[in-house]
């Protein structure tokens, strides 16, 4: 029996679609916040929210992986619920850097990292069948 491994071709076709589809998460989870979500908003260019979106998927691809091993106890006491902690991080720096994203107070905050770790385990689902 021939044991077939992964080319570096293959490794890194998966890596960019991984990247991609975490980029339209963050898009899409940053535009059903502000319209299903009340103390969420947007003030500004339709582009900023785009550009917000990009940003957050870029953080949750390079940032959260690092955060997720750091916090690796914290996740297993809590049984994985500190994930939605590290979203709600995660999409509050992203507040920070794009003020045109409004989000007043820490129930707001929630649910969109709630909205966003939804899309995660949807396309998460998606990708292991895939």
């Amino acid at each position: 029996m021939i044991l077939a491994l992964p080319s570096r071709y293959d490794i890194l076709e998966s890596k960019v679609k991984r990247l991609i589809i975490q980029v339209i998460i963050g898009i899409l989870g940053l535009f059903i916040a502000t319209k299903l979500i009340p103390g969420v908003s947007f003030v500004g260019e339709i582009k900023y929210l785009f550009m917000a979106g990009v940003v957050l998927g870029l953080l949750m691809f390079f940032v959260l992986p690092i955060l997720k091993i750091i916090t690796f106890p914290l996740r297993i006491l809590t049984l994985g619920l500190f994930s939605i902690i590290l979203n709600m991080f995660l999409v509050w720096l992203t507040k920070i850097v794009f003020p045109e994203v409004v989000i007043n107070g820490l129930l707001p905050l929630f649910f969109t990292a709630l909205v966003i770790s939804g899309l995660n385990f949807i396309t998460g689902a998606y990708r292991k069948k895939h």
